[in-house]
Formats: C-alpha cells, structure tokens, sequence
C-alpha cells in the first residue's frame, strides 16, 4: 500500500470519528430514539435527573430548542452589508447554548472547572444547575418546561420582568419547547426510560 494511500485512509478516519463526535442523532422528533443511538446522553440526562431533579423530557426538549443536539452549535455570523463577517450574534455555544458569563458563573459555582459546552454530561448537568436555581429563586417547577424555557432563555432577572411578553416570537418559541418536552415525555414512557 502506498504512503499515499494509508495518509487519505488516515485522514478519512480521523474526520469520520470527529463527524460522529459532533453530528446529531437522527429523528430528533424521538425521544426514545434519541437515546437509543447516543447511550450517553441517556446516562448524562439520568444524572441530571437524580442530581438537580429536572426530568429528562426537559432536559431534551431544551437541548433541542437550543442546539438541536448538536455538540459545536453556535449562533449565525453577523454581517456588514451582508459580505462582512463582524463576529458571532452572541457567544452562546454547545448542546446548552450557554453564554460566556453564564458559563463561567457555572464553573465556578459548582467546583467544575474543565467542564466544557461541547460535552454532553457537562452541558446537560449545566441546564440542570440553571433550571434548579430558576427553581428556587423563581419558584418554577422543574417539570413546567415553558416557564423554565422562558427563565433559560431571557434569564432569571428578564423573567421576573416578563420581558418575554414583549416578544411574541419568544412566546410561540416557548410554547413549541412546551409541546415537544411533553411528546418526549409520552414517548419516553412508552419505551420505559422517563
């Protein structure tokens, strides 16, 4: 075999593992399917489950609004008259979407300094973290997926403002998150894993 050849072979399975590393699981409308291809999400989302107490329907329903499960999502480029990149919208990156700020303020709160935004168990304990605390402080049970989008989305302090309900498309938003988290709970029970 030429040197060719095992360098193209060597490149094609080095870009294969970081494809699957980061692409997300088919029929994202499947709760049960979800976890079925990715293992590890189940495990992430249980721990969740048992540590901050935010069923796992939430959990996916919010991963998805935000990232669609997948694990380098970024928000889109802003642009000068359409040609010129100026940067991102905001720095919001990973399965969370989680900011910059919120992110630090997470690490450094819960002792987990090398977590990263890109790691499923890491993004999904992040959510947890949040969703808990938007919980005690705001008093929104951990199974009202809406509410605790909203919380997510605009923070704690937009939310006690309902700044939300100056923005009617962050409301049409909220109440999809709502209607899927609650397909992903009847399908998660069908197949025995909520």
């Amino acid at each position: 075999m030429s040197s060719t050849l095992r360098a193209v072979i060597l490149l094609l399975l080095v870009a294969s593992c970081g494809v699957a590393r980061y692409s997300p699981p088919r029929n994202l409308d499947n709760a049960c399917s979800i976890l079925a291809q990715r293992p590890a999400f189940d495990r992430a989302f249980q721990a969740v489950k048992r540590k901050w107490g935010v069923p796992v329907h939430v959990q996916m329903a919010i991963i998805h609004q935000e990232s669609r499960f997948k694990a380098d999502a970024r928000t889109p480029m802003k642009y000068i008259l359409g040609v010129i990149p100026t940067g991102r919208q905001s720095s919001a990156f990973g399965y969370s979407q989680a900011l910059d700020g919120t992110w630090k303020e997470y690490r450094q709160s819960t002792g987990r300094l090398g977590a990263r935004r890109d790691d499923i168990y890491d993004a999904a304990d992040f959510i947890g973290w949040y969703l808990a605390a938007s919980n005690r402080e705001l008093g929104i049970s951990l199974s009202d997926t809406r509410n605790q989008y909203l919380a997510y989305h605009e923070g704690r302090t937009g939310y006690k403002r309902r700044s939300y309900n100056s923005k009617r498309w962050l409301l049409d938003v909220s109440a999809k998150v709502r209607a899927r988290g609650n397909t992903y709970e009847r399908q998660l029970r069908i197949c025995g894993r909520s």
